[in-house]
C-alpha cells in the first residue's frame, strides 16, 4: 500500500509542463518558393519561436514542486498536531499528494498555454517570410 502511495505523486508530476518540440499549424511555402528555401526558413522560425517561450515550462513545472512542498509541510504539520509521529508521516504524504495533484492541473494549463505562444511566435515568423499562414492574410515576402 505505502509503495502504491509513493507512485501518485510521481505520476501527477509526469503531467508537468514541456517545452514544446515544434509547432501545431501547418504552414505551407509561398507560390514559387524551393523547399530548401522554405526548410531553412522553418528552422530559423522554430529557432525563434523556442526563444520565445525559452524557460516558460520550467517556471511552470517550479510552480508545481511548489505546491507540493508546501502541500507535505502543511500536511506534515497537521498530521504531527493530530498523531504524533505516524502521523505526521501521513499526513506529509497526504499533503504531498494533494499538492501535487492540485499543481498538476495548472501546469498542463500552462503547457497549452506555452505551446499556444510557441505557435504564434512561429507563424509570425513563417508570415514575414511571405509564407502561407492558415487564417492569416498574406503578406509579402522580404
Amino acid at each position: 500500500m505505502r509503495n502504491r502511495m509513493l507512485l501518485i505523486p510521481l505520476l501527477a508530476i509526469s503531467a508537468c509542463a514541456a517545452q514544446p518540440t515544434g509547432p501545431t499549424v501547418a504552414v505551407m511555402p509561398a507560390p514559387g518558393k524551393t523547399m530548401a528555401e522554405f526548410q531553412g526558413e522553418q528552422s530559423q522560425c522554430k529557432q525563434f519561436a523556442n526563444q520565445e517561450t525559452a524557460g516558460a515550462a520550467d517556471q511552470a513545472n517550479f510552480r508545481q514542486i511548489g505546491t507540493a512542498a508546501i502541500g507535505t509541510v502543511l500536511g506534515g504539520g497537521l498530521g504531527a498536531a493530530i498523531g504524533q509521529g505516524r502521523g505526521a508521516a501521513i499526513g506529509a504524504a497526504t499533503g504531498a499528494l494533494g499538492g501535487t495533484v492540485l499543481g498538476a492541473g495548472p501546469a498542463a494549463q500552462a503547457g497549452q498555454g506555452i505551446q499556444y505562444r510557441y505557435d504564434v511566435a512561429y507563424t509570425q515568423c513563417m508570415a514575414t517570410y511571405g509564407n502561407q499562414v492558415p487564417g492569416q492574410p498574406r503578406v509579402a515576402s522580404r
